[in-house]
Order: structure tokens, then sequence, then C-alpha cells
């Protein structure tokens, strides 16, 4: 069937701006005709899109409406699937841990959850003249620092070799009703794509990660993290899973036509019992600012401290870079100009581009695959976060929308 976009009058909700000036709003003027044609073009039925600098509101602005019905307008609290923009919360609750020493970087993954004292490697090979899946013993265990760098060996069933995503496709890892405990023993069988520390490679292992927390703390993934990240943060409205018709009506829809998007939130709605710590939280813009704002100030908010100074040093620095023996291949998402810590995307050169994307040194950023996105700098004391529901306009939309609102603001220096 093929979709026929009529232009539509953009719609913006009338408290969106009310805490920028003026003067602020006016520098991103070009941001706002930039969602105004997105919108008004049905490339995407609505965006949330928030800048703040040095604790001041510079812009808040939502576009278009929260389904492609068109009857809803955005607002402030719209509700919209993280997916892995979840990941950075899951490590700090993990940091959390670390900082309380309850858990350690170096501590192997078996260590709490036992299937992975028998996990084992992938190697493509060639038997009796055809293409093979050999396993091999890892060369060292998996462990809790590999989970918070992406260098586990986990995948994602799409994502590598063809008999490596071929063993996850035949394991059905997503069958029937599964908890944090199951699909941890469920990943602890399937065979790693890389020997552990070798390959930045992103997958399950935030999943991972979530069990653990839950293992140590006695609490699910959710109550812990409501208990030191959410409640203390006053993020309400972020969750695993929408219980009333109230918060259902907030929840941000991606086009029809969005296929990936929505066979993967399809998944997602259909395990309320899956806590997924690389993927599975609801938040609305103003929620996550309160977690950005956080890292922005170095694990500290309103007096209180959330990480270490030590524990934020950790997260925010870049582990896999020259040195680390970890290499990189076409599936690098954090990017060009960016290594990784434990969490985050951390900017380390200006990149190869001419000329290279905006940005300081130091930026820390993260995205999902529904559309979100958000960073954070704090050589220029800049928090910017886009909430979408897009699968298939994200590649170009995240990137534009950074370039014009540091544009925005150089042209107001």
């Amino acid at each position: 069937m093929v979709l026929v976009w009529q232009a539509i009058t953009p719609v913006a909700a009338a408290d969106c701006d009310a805490d920028a000036t003026a003067s602020a709003q006016g520098r991103f003027k070009a941001v706002t005709a930039y969602f105004d044609n997105e919108i008004a073009t049905g490339k995407l039925p609505g965006a949330v899109a928030l800048v703040e600098q040095r604790g001041h509101p510079l812009y808040l602005q939502c576009f278009g409406f929260r389904t492609s019905a068109r009857v809803h307008p955005m607002t402030p609290d719209t509700l919209f699937a993280l997916h892995s923009m979840t990941k950075p919360i899951t490590s700090v609750a993990a940091m959390v841990l670390i900082d309380a020493g309850k858990l350690s970087l170096q501590d192997p993954v078996s260590k709490y959850i036992p299937a992975f004292a028998d996990v084992q490697v992938g190697v493509e090979s060639v038997a009796n003249g055809k293409p093979a899946l050999k396993r091999v013993p890892p060369n060292r265990p998996v462990t809790v620092e590999d989970l918070m760098r992406h260098t586990s060996g986990i995948t994602y069933g799409y994502i590598g070799g063809e008999l490596i995503r071929q063993a996850y496709t035949d394991a059905n890892i997503f069958a029937g009703a599964f908890d944090n405990a199951t699909f941890a023993e469920r990943i602890a069988r399937l065979p790693l794509a890389r020997q552990p520390g070798t390959l930045w490679r992103y997958g399950h292992s935030t999943d991972v990660l979530g069990r653990i927390i839950e293992i140590i703390s006695g609490q699910t993934l959710y109550q812990f993290e409501k208990q030191h990240i959410f409640d203390p943060l006053g993020m309400t409205s972020t969750k695993y899973v929408l219980e009333t018709d109230a918060e259902k009506a907030r929840m941000a829809e991606p086009r029809p036509d969005d296929v990936v998007l929505n066979r993967a939130e399809h998944l997602r709605r259909a395990h309320p019992e899956w806590q997924s710590g690389g993927g599975g939280l609801v938040s609305t813009i103003t929620d996550y600012a309160r977690f950005a704002r956080m890292i922005l100030n170095g694990g500290e908010l309103d007096g209180r401290r959330y990480l270490s100074p030590a524990a934020f040093t950790a997260m925010t620095t870049d582990h896999i870079g020259p040195g680390s023996g970890v290499e990189r291949d076409y599936f690098y998402f954090p990017g060009d100009g960016f290594g990784y810590g434990y969490g985050f995307a951390v900017r380390t050169d200006p990149g190869e581009a001419k000329p290279p994307p905006p940005g300081s040194l130091g930026e820390l950023k993260w995205d999902g695959g529904a559309g979100t996105y958000f960073g954070v700098d704090r050589q220029l004391g800049l928090i910017y976060i886009l909430m979408e529901q897009t699968e298939t306009e994200r590649g170009r939309v995240g990137p534009a929308f950074k370039k014009l609102l540091y544009e925005g603001l150089a042209a107001s220096d």
C-alpha cells in the first residue's frame, strides 16, 4: 500500500517555549524551520527538541503530532520509546553499584551468571566445502567492563557475520515470556561474535548488565533504577511498562510505513515482563533532561551526588582507543571522531569529515533506534535532546538538528 501524505500546517504546543526568551528562540529559528518542514511534508509525524546551556533553557519546541492520525499535538510530556538511549541510564545504575563496592569492572560475568562460564566464541570456517561455525573457548572470561564498553562479543541478531546472525535467529531468543534472568541465560548459550576485549560490537551486552544489577541488588532493574536514579532525579514518567490509559495516550508513535521501528516496538510491547536495560525504557524530554543535566554536572544535580568523581571520569573516558587492543568495524556506531566510555560515546578528535561535525572534545552522546538523540557538551555547558519516533529518517534528522543548533549558538556569540 502506498501512503499519500498531504501537506499540513505545523502545530507547536503553546507551553513548549514558555521558559525560553524571545532572543534565544530566535537563535534557533533554522531548527524551527527545519522541523516545520519535516512535519509539513509528512516525513515525521512529530518531534520535540530541547537545548539548555549553563542551566538556562534556550529552546524547547514541540512539532506536529504524537501519531500519524494528527489528532493530539506533541507536548513536553509526550512519551517516547528510548530504545538504545536506555543504555546510558543502565550504565549509570551499574556504576552506582561499583561506587558502593558491590561490583567491579574486572569481575567475570560468570561470577553472577554461571552460564557464562561455558560461553564460547564462534569462528567461521569451512567444513566439507561448506561454511561452518566452529566454537572455540574464549581467550579470557567476559568481564563487566566488556559489557559496559561493548567488547563482550555479544551482538544483536542483525549485526555481524552471516553464521553468527543465523545462530541468533535459530536460538529464537525472544520466544515466549521471559525476564532478564531467562534472557541472560539464552544469551550465554549463543556464540560470541569475537574474542572478548578485541572488537567494539553493538549488542545485548547492556541487557546482561541489567541482569547483574538485579542479582546484586535483589531488586528488579526498574526497582533499582527507580530508587537510585528516577525518583531522586524527579524522572516521574520514565519506566519500562505503561500501566494506565492516560500514560498510553501520551505515547508517540512512528509512521505506519516505518516497518523496522513498528516491528521493534511490537516486540518491546509484547514483552512487558522483560525490563531491557539495553532498550526498554520510555520517557519524556523533560525527564531525560534531568538525567542529562546530572551528566553535565559531573554526576551531581541539585545537591545530590549520583556518581563519585572517579566513577564519572571512568564513564566518560575513552576505553577503546589506541593501545586498548579494541578494533572497530563497519558497525561502529559511536561514529567518526568518537571513542567510547561506559555507556556514552566520547568525542576524542575532530574526525575525518571536512569540515568536522560541530561539538567539543570530550562531548558525550548517544541515540536510539527510534530516533531519540541526546548530547552533553561540557565545554559549552550544553545539553541537547531530540525526541522523535522514526527509524527511517533518524540517520539524517539527528545530524541536521545538531548542525543547526550549533550554528545558532555560534551566531549568538
